[in-house]
């Protein structure tokens, strides 16, 4: 006979001695925290363009390798944090 009480699954059990963090509560992850300081390391990456080697921004004059680097290291930085925001705004759609 099918009983009508819900019952617990027992698969959504997290075993303590994989995951030590469970036992004192705690499971997850700093999602602000994460595009805090992803954000702060593309001002930071791109703060090294001024500087004293001489790159375009520096007096330079012409675009040097060091800053091609600097700029693709922000600009990929960007990209993912443009996705993880937008991961979280659609996730309650799923």
């Amino acid at each position: 006979m099918a009983s009508t009480e819900l019952e617990k699954k027992p698969s959504q059990a997290i075993d303590p001695a994989e995951e030590p963090s469970v036992e004192w509560g705690w499971h997850g992850g700093f999602p602000k925290g994460t595009q805090i300081a992803g954000w702060f390391s593309v001002v930071a990456v791109l703060a090294m363009l001024i500087g004293n080697h001489q790159g375009i921004l520096s007096g330079g004059g012409h675009f040097k390798t060091e800053d091609a680097y600097l700029v693709l290291t922000a600009v990929i930085l960007v990209v993912g944090l443009l996705i993880d925001l937008r991961k979280k705004r659609t996730a309650w759609r799923r």
